[in-house]
């Protein structure tokens, strides 16, 4: 705890803290939601570009913690930045619902659906982009320009499959009631796959960042 209270204070850059409100585009007719989860893992990206400003990985490492620790801090920082912007989607949602439910025609409509999509895209970012990063930790961007590139190709995806997929154009979008209980199970098994996945990715970033020479 007390690690991740030093990266809330050394570490965290302004986006992280506005990012995630960005969930109030579910409240625009026509605009990809998913895309509301790009903004927090841009703010996600500002950390790191500030962490390696600010040479916080050799004051971490001068504090009585192991590299395994000050990866797993870094990454918790995240979860919850990415826990907070789901929370404030799951928030709006209704309150679109509320002013009047339209077809979305860029991808799933704002339902329960929205929310599973979203633990899938953070599983997609955190596997991808926190190994990498911990790999070489002056390089941030290389390891955003591979996990944005891979969400941005699973947001085409599911647009594509909205239309095209029975399950997903029939189930996991339909507005229908009766389809809830098969969206709030979509949710949980997102939920469950957000969680091993980021564990695995918390695994390989901690034996990535053993390896790195900080003196260099």
């Amino acid at each position: 705890m007390k690690l991740l209270k030093k990266e809330f204070r050394l570490c965290m850059h302004p986006t992280g803290f506005f990012m995630p409100l960005f969930s109030i585009l579910v409240l625009v007719p026509g605009y990809p939601y998913g895309v509301c989860c790009f903004y927090t893992t841009l703010a996600i990206f500002f950390i790191c570009l500030t962490a390696r400003e600010n040479h916080d990985a050799a004051y971490t490492l001068t504090l009585p913690v192991s590299r395994n620790d000050a990866a797993f801090a870094r990454i918790l920082l995240c979860v919850c930045l990415e826990a907070a912007q789901l929370v404030i989607m799951a928030l709006f949602i209704p309150v679109k619902n509320a002013l009047g439910a339209m077809p979305n025609p860029a991808g799933l409509d704002a339902g329960p659906a929205l929310i599973g999509e979203g633990f899938l895209i953070y599983t997609i970012f955190n596997i991808i982009f926190f190994p990498c990063y911990f790999r070489d930790i002056n390089k941030p961007g290389k390891a955003f320009l591979f996990s944005s590139t891979a969400v941005f190709l699973w947001l085409v995806l599911e647009i594509i499959a909205t239309y095209t997929v029975p399950f997903v154009r029939d189930v996991l979008d339909a507005p229908d009631p009766a389809k809830a209980g098969p969206q709030v199970l979509f949710v949980l098994v997102s939920m469950a796959l957000f969680a091993l996945g980021t564990w695995y990715s918390t695994v390989r970033s901690g034996k990535a960042f053993s390896k790195v020479d900080l003196s260099l």
